[in-house]
């Protein structure tokens, strides 16, 4: 998820618009046809994010913790995925634990921080479109959320500019591109469901307004904290992997965070077995 940058003219504006065509439908088709495909996918994700981040903060001496922490997010997906939820979660902390201890001294904790990232990015998603019921609609709708946000946010800061929401982390985001995303996501969360047509009573409406409201803003700090990651080590984009787009983190960023919240809201409510319903019915 990005705010608002200076507009992309030209070939760079038409890059962008093919990349969307192209990364937008395949999200919304694995997440559509679940399984395997969808593992993969967010997988594959997971895997390339772990990459861009070790890429910013351990440079280029990273062979070792690239193996052990992306070792370590493969594993624990596959395991969670088998039914072998607890044995996911060590994989992951001793993945953790691995890359920190592999990483220089001075940059432990970044490289570290990267396994659960990447994680989250991997197994938040999964556990969602688990719930054979509502997982899909569980997912349209944190798409829905995060997607609305990301593009109200930054047409709208283009458009009224202001007051910077936080210029030292990045200087070109402002308060109405925030409040202009959040407002989006709160109409879209409104409208998918009312499509899905599982919200009848008042109290389901706020509810469903609220959690849009949470995971906008949600979505929004991840930006926020991939930017500050970015100008802590002197990066302008996370790789140059996406045309038009920049890295993987640069377009996930926000769904990373928002996911996370998103499935832990769904099991708190729905437990592993509805997490999709936890989320989407209220």
């Amino acid at each position: 998820m990005s705010g608002p940058d200076p507009a992309p003219r030209g070939s760079e504006l038409a890059l962008r618009v093919a990349s969307a065509l192209v990364l937008v439908p395949l999200a919304i088709a694995t997440a559509y046809v679940g399984g395997w495909p969808f593992v993969v996918f967010w997988g594959a994700a997971a895997l390339g994010v772990f990459w861009e981040w070790t890429a910013l903060v351990t440079g280029a001496d990273r062979r070792s913790i690239l193996l052990a922490g992306g070792a370590s997010v493969a594993l624990s997906l596959l395991l969670l995925v088998s039914g072998y939820r607890l044995a996911a979660a060590a994989v992951l902390a001793v993945g953790t634990l691995g890359a920190a201890a592999l990483a220089p001294a001075a940059r432990r904790g970044w490289a570290a921080a990267g396994v659960p990232y990447a994680g989250a990015l991997a197994i938040a998603p999964v556990v969602l479109r688990s719930d054979r019921d509502d997982g899909f609609s569980a997912m349209v709708l944190l798409f829905a959320i995060v997607w609305a946000t990301d593009i109200v946010a930054y047409f709208a800061g283009r458009a009224i500019g202001g007051p910077k929401l936080m210029p030292l982390v990045s200087p070109k985001k402002t308060w109405s591109g925030a409040i202009g995303g959040t407002i989006a996501a709160l109409v879209v969360a409104l409208a998918v469901a009312k499509i899905v047509g599982e919200t009848s009573a008042l109290a389901g409406w706020l509810a469903i307004a609220a959690l849009a409201v949470i995971l906008s803003v949600i979505a929004q700090a991840g930006d926020l904290f991939e930017s500050f990651l970015k100008r802590r080590f002197g990066a302008k984009d996370s790789s140059h992997l996406i045309p038009g787009h920049g890295g993987l983190m640069d377009r996930l960023d926000g769904f990373v965070t928002a996911s996370a919240v998103a499935a832990l809201i769904g099991l708190l409510r729905g437990g592993f077995e509805a997490p999709g319903r936890g989320l989407l019915v209220w």
